[in-house]
């Protein structure tokens, strides 16, 4: 199938944007910040580091699991290709959508980014309000919501979420948007040498690590916004603490932007070269 002209226009933006990651220069503070997470970690046993590692590998994918097998999952699923059929009668299926423009596709997978975006947003306002069980439920809600939004992206560009392929595909686009800009091309490459291997050999190796020490930046994130929560939410306006349940508000929302806006970029880098030919 050959590409469009806006296909091709697409194709280029995002080539550009690809080319960033391998262009991003370090600032004096990154670098730092970098060796001093490489001194700490070298305090660690590195067998106590790959059991924490392993067992973070599956807490992904346990909770990605859990979410691919919610009846909200599926629901979703009837909605996608519901806003689907109204754009093309002919679509029967998720994988029938790969046969829509991608504009179409993007389009949906857009209305999905803008409810997660929505979510994060109140889950922080929520957390801001400085109640220890709601902040201690933060990281774990943050998670399930961009997961959620990351496999629906997929699911908005045709893309099955419910195999061993899928989910590991999800998790490693998540891992990816998830990590800093100085290290993001070591995920992109990662996704790239997955999509050449060929659906029939893309599954999920037990003996695969996801998660390694570059992904703490993540962690670390979230400590500091919660930091800044506890602190200002005994300042309340009106009864409200505003100031903290707008950092946390702020944080989360600015959070699922940024994954969002990488599975929406990657999955029309995939859909196009899979129509382009250039991926098996």
């Amino acid at each position: 199938m050959n590409l469009t002209k806006r296909d091709e226009t697409l194709l280029e933006s995002l080539e550009d944007w690809r080319q960033s990651f391998y262009e991003y220069e370090a600032t004096d503070f990154e670098n730092t910040y970098d060796k001093w997470v490489d001194r700490a970690f070298a305090l660690i046993p590195e067998s106590v580091q790959s059991q924490f590692f392993e067992k973070m590998d599956n807490w992904f994918f346990q909770v990605s699991s859990l979410i691919r097998g919610m009846q909200i999952q599926n629901e979703a699923s009837d909605r996608i290709l519901d806003a689907a059929r109204a754009m093309n009668d002919d679509i029967h299926s998720l994988a029938d959508m790969r046969k829509m423009p991608i504009d179409q596709l993007s389009f949906i997978a857009k209305q999905q980014a803008a409810k997660h975006r929505l979510y994060s947003l109140m889950q922080g306002g929520i957390a801001g309000s400085g109640q220890p069980l709601l902040i201690g439920s933060d990281f774990l809600s943050m998670f399930v919501i961009n997961m959620r939004a990351v496999q629906l992206t997929a699911m908005s560009f045709g893309y099955d979420v419910q195999s061993p392929a899928g989910v590991l595909e999800t998790v490693k686009v998540f891992n990816t948007a998830t990590m800093p800009d100085r290290i993001k091309m070591f995920g992109w490459e990662d996704l790239m040498d997955d999509l050449q291997k060929g659906t029939e050999q893309f599954y999920f190796n037990v003996h695969e690590r996801i998660i390694d020490q570059t992904w703490i930046d993540e962690p670390i994130k979230q400590l500091i916004k919660l930091g800044f929560i506890v602190c200002f939410s005994k300042k309340k306006i009106s009864g409200l603490p505003i100031v903290s349940m707008a950092v946390g508000a702020g944080m989360n929302y600015n959070t699922t932007r940024k994954i969002t806006n990488f599975a929406l970029k990657y999955y029309q880098y995939k859909y196009l070269l899979e129509k382009n030919g250039d991926v098996r």
